[in-house]
């Protein structure tokens, strides 16, 4: 299987993101790119999910598993549509979101990151 992009918790093949350590314990959540309404990326901060290894204080957001995620500064929020929407936090943000808009068919970013939310 050819991966896109691939780093320690999420890797984009050609079908599907896959988000490890979503579910507990450690489940894996994957995501067809058909399912995908938009991608934001947002800017972390001290209270707008920096912090946060995994889970979430505001019930509209999950924020996937990553012990890194402090030492990050974008992160990305993606709309399926539902209620809860992932927040993750890829290595490398720019190939991260150039692979996703282009097999989801969502065209260029939108330019500035925004505020996250609190997570």
């Amino acid at each position: 299987m050819d991966n896109i992009y691939h780093d320690r918790w999420i890797e984009c093949t050609p079908e599907d993101i896959r988000i490890r350590g979503y579910y507990f314990p450690w489940g894996t959540k994957r995501i067809p790119y058909g399912s995908i309404r938009s991608v934001r990326r947002v800017a972390l901060s001290t209270f707008r999910g920096r912090l946060r290894i995994w889970g979430t204080a505001d019930p509209r957001y999950w924020a996937s598993l990553d012990p890194q995620r402090s030492k990050k500064s974008v992160g990305f929020i993606v709309d399926l549509g539902r209620h809860v929407r992932p927040l993750i936090t890829p290595d490398d943000a720019d190939a991260f979101e150039v692979v996703v808009r282009r097999h989801a068919g969502l065209g260029p970013d939108a330019g500035e990151a925004e505020a996250g939310p609190f997570v």
